[in-house]
This record gives structure tokens, C-alpha cells and sequence, in this order.
């Protein structure tokens, strides 16, 4: 039984937070989520999806992923006296999605502003799985030499890229995919095929 942190930042593509957390809420291998949604995270939820996620009431879970959840624990984003500030509370991973530039920047620096920072942080420092997907173009040479910086700690940089292999149909389609991406770096079972099986052979006759 896993315990992810999960936390949203005030970039494009608060949709595969929505999933994720949805995912995550049904998987009988997680007992538990602590989300953490930025002050510009919250304003784009509202703009791109139009739900309201300020507060930390049941409704907002209710409003974000469509059920009642007993597993997900929602923080405020000022809150630094959290568990997850401290690295003696356990969990297993932490996955920032999106991940804004200037939260990739305060994570690469140590420079905490908020609760996703030092959460993140504390995950750095006690060396268990960070994941960022960042959403960003183009990138500068801030944003590619901080990700570069993170990466040599060993935070897993997977950028919000979605593939066409599978041959999405929808824009669903290619939310469901990456979305199962992540879920595979997390290491939640899932049933949906995701990974390439290789070209078939084409015939000699």
C-alpha cells in the first residue's frame, strides 16, 4: 500500500492532475494521497476545468474528481507545519503535475515558497521518488539547466509530451496515455496498454 503526494502548480495541464488523482483514488495499491495545490494552481484548475478547488472543505475533492474519497488528504498550500513537510512522515513518492517553471526553479534552488516546494523538497532530501511534469514552451536555458540540475539528483523529468504510437483517437486519448505513463514511474498497476510492443514483421512472401 502506497502513500503518493501529489501537487499542483500554476502551469497548463491541470487535466492530468485530474486524472491522475483519479486513478490513484480507485487503485486498491494506494492507501493514501496529500495534495497540494499552489495559489496559481488553483486559478488555473478554475480557468481550464471551471471548478473551484480553493479551500480544503470535502467538496473541493468532490468537485476535482467527480466522488466522495476517503483516501486523499488536501493541504494548503501555506500550510508548512504539514506532514509533508517533514521528512519523518512516509510516503513513497511525489509527483508535481503540472509543474510550473517557477516551482521547477524553487525546487532546484531549495528556495521554498510553499507547501509544494518544501514537500518537494523533504522528498529530495530524504532521497525518495520525485516525478515533475513540466508543461512549458519553448524552453530557455533556465528551464533546461534547472531540469538538468534536478535530474542529476535523481528527480524524474517527465515533460507533458503526448505520444501518437497508439494512435489516440480523441484528446482523451492522449490524456489517458500519459496519464498511464505516470502511473507506470510510480509503480501502480494498471490494465491499459501503454507500451509499445514493437513493430510487427513485415512479410518476405
Amino acid at each position: 500500500m502506497k502513500t503518493i503526494t501529489v501537487g499542483i502548480t500554476g502551469a497548463s495541464g491541470s487535466i492530468y492532475a485530474q486524472r491522475l488523482l483519479q486513478y490513484l483514488n480507485d487503485s486498491p495499491e494506494v492507501a493514501r494521497i496529500d495534495l497540494v495545490i499552489s495559489q496559481a494552481g488553483v486559478r488555473v484548475v478554475r480557468e481550464e476545468l471551471g471548478i473551484n478547488v480553493s479551500g480544503t472543505e470535502p467538496r473541493v475533492i468532490r468537485e476535482f474528481i467527480g466522488v466522495e474519497s476517503g483516501k486523499i488528504l488536501l493541504h494548503p498550500a501555506s500550510d508548512i507545519g504539514a506532514n509533508i513537510a517533514s521528512g519523518s512522515y512516509l510516503s513513497d513518492a511525489m509527483v508535481i503535475v503540472p509543474c510550473s517553471m517557477g516551482s521547477l526553479a524553487a525546487i532546484a534552488t531549495g528556495a521554498t515558497r510553499d507547501l509544494v516546494h518544501r514537500a518537494a523538497d523533504v522528498v529530495l532530501k530524504e532521497n525518495r521518488t520525485l516525478i515533475i511534469v513540466p508543461r512549458e514552451t519553448p524552453l530557455n536555458v533556465i528551464h533546461l539547466e534547472n531540469m538538468l540540475k534536478l535530474a542529476k539528483m535523481g528527480v524524474r523529468i517527465i515533460p507533458a509530451m503526448p505520444g501518437f504510437y497508439h494512435f489516440p483517437k480523441t484528446i482523451d486519448d492522449l490524456i489517458e496515455h500519459f496519464t498511464h505513463r505516470l502511473l507506470d514511474h510510480l509503480g501502480i498497476a494498471h490494465e491499459q496498454k501503454t507500451r509499445w510492443q514493437g513493430s510487427k514483421p513485415k512479410s518476405t512472401s
